[in-house]
């Protein structure tokens, strides 16, 4: 395959075999013209969750539908969070079982492990994993499963000497806690309660926890999960600044949507955690990817129909959590930052392919292109303004968060390891034909 860009790129056997100014097609080879259209590494989406049990229902999208919506907006790489396994379970419990989930994956995929206690048996899974290609693991400071400080130091501990990346959910599960009771107790119930349940400090206390634990390990490295706050991403900037190793993750929804939202009368189709915040975070989160404290933008993609929503149509608290959105990330984000005049483009470019595939092991790989990298790649008209409805959208949920809103710059067309897998508008991929990916350690 020959795609006539600037500069042209041939791929062969799914690789970039050459890159330059005028390459000439060979015989029979086939031929995009691409020109008039930005070539663009293919995106990775560090932060997915398909088909996650959540007890009482699961994520609407499978691994099928979930990465072919992600393969129709720009992705071509997603690395996914697992649910929480059975009580007492293996670090391997959910990975294994996420290998049979995403048997039918369109683009290729890997898993972070995820760590729901630490003690000499889970620690000693690690290098086992991280051999077998899971080299990130995630953990949480609230719900059911979440870790305490004297083991998220020792996981801490042990991840630095292996070289692992840890990665942390950042909510007071103490304070959340509380607070979700009181106004349950009161009678408030309603969407926006949600967001006040969980108001903007409940995350900025845990992050600096989570810092001041880092700093304890002796610096050692640490991923921020869906930062959605002021306060949170200006700890983040000043541990950072006085040489800590800290990597901050945001998502489109904390960039483009707010918490009035769930005012609305569908306000049920908002809820996720964190919740959607004020515009004064929106704005700090937008000025810190301005300043390079952001490193990645993923989309914690997790989506419910709107009737699975209804559980919680009488209390907050009963409706599962979580916004679609592997589909529209690359389009938004291009829209909100570059188009906007924010960033340049090599910028977006790292935020959405360069920096994940760094920071989680599958540079060079993927997220960049050159020769000898996959051929993974996005063709982009900058110039094209549209309209996002649902009803243009492949992920299998019945609503769209980002309904009517006006977009500069648009996905063309996907192509994953040399395969066209969507052009305009229509999904060309077959399910199944993605790989798992063994991850090696972070270059960062």
């Amino acid at each position: 395959m020959l795609i006539l860009s600037s500069p042209d790129i041939r791929i062969e056997n799914g690789v970039i075999a050459e890159m330059g100014e005028g390459l000439a097609p060979l015989p029979g080879e086939e031929v995009i013209d691409a020109r008039g259209l930005l070539a663009l590494p293919g995106g990775i989406d560090v932060h997915t969750h398909m088909d996650l049990d959540v007890g009482f229902t699961r994520s609407s999208d499978s691994f099928f539908t979930g990465t072919r919506a992600a393969a129709c907006g720009g992705t071509t790489t997603i690395v996914d969070h697992p649910a929480f396994g059975p009580a007492g379970c293996s670090l391997h419990h959910q990975i294994d079982a996420y290998h049979e989930l995403a048997a039918d994956a369109v683009i290729d995929y890997g898993f972070h492990g995820v760590v729901q206690r630490v003690d000499d048996g889970i620690l000693a899974e690690i290098p086992a994993l991280m051999e077998a290609g899971v080299t990130s693991f995630k953990f949480y400071m609230t719900y059911d499963r979440r870790l305490k400080a004297p083991q998220i130091l020792q996981l801490l501990q042990a991840a630095r000497a292996l070289g692992a990346l840890p990665m942390v959910h950042c909510e007071d599960h103490e304070m959340l806690t509380a607070l979700r009771e009181e106004l349950v107790r009161e009678g408030h119930t309603q969407p926006i309660y949600h967001a006040k349940s969980r108001p903007a400090d409940c995350e900025a206390r845990a992050v600096k926890e989570m810092l001041a634990l880092a700093a304890q390990a002796e610096n050692a490295p640490l991923y921020i999960v869906h930062v959605s706050t002021k306060g949170g991403i200006e700890a983040i900037a000043d541990y950072r600044a006085a040489g800590g190793r800290i990597y901050a993750e945001t998502c489109p929804q904390y960039l483009t949507l707010d918490e009035s939202l769930y005012e609305r009368e569908d306000g049920l189709n908002f809820i996720l955690s964190p919740p959607l915040r004020r515009a004064e975070d929106r704005e700090a989160l937008l000025a810190a990817i301005e300043a390079g404290v952001v490193d990645v933008v993923g989309t914690d993609h997790c989506p419910f129909t709107t009737e699975q929503r209804k559980r919680g149509a009488d209390n907050f608290t009963l409706c599962p959590n979580g916004l679609p959105g592997v589909e529209l990330r690359f389009n938004l984000l291009y829209s909100e930052l570059v188009a906007s005049g924010r960033v340049k483009l090599e910028r977006f470019t790292d935020l959405v392919s360069t920096n994940p595939a760094k920071l989680f092991g599958l540079y060079p790989q993927k997220g960049v292109l050159a020769v000898g990298s996959d051929a993974d790649l996005v063709l982009f008209d900058p110039g094209e303004t549209w309209t996002v409805t649902r009803d243009l959208l492949h992920e299998n949920v019945d609503y769209t968060p980002y309904e009517g809103m006006r977009l500069q710059g648009r996905v063309r067309a996907t192509i994953a390891r040399g395969e066209t897998v969507y052009k305009d508008g229509v999904f060309t991929g077959q399910p199944g034909r993605g790989r798992f990916i063994r991850r090696r350690k972070s270059h960062v």
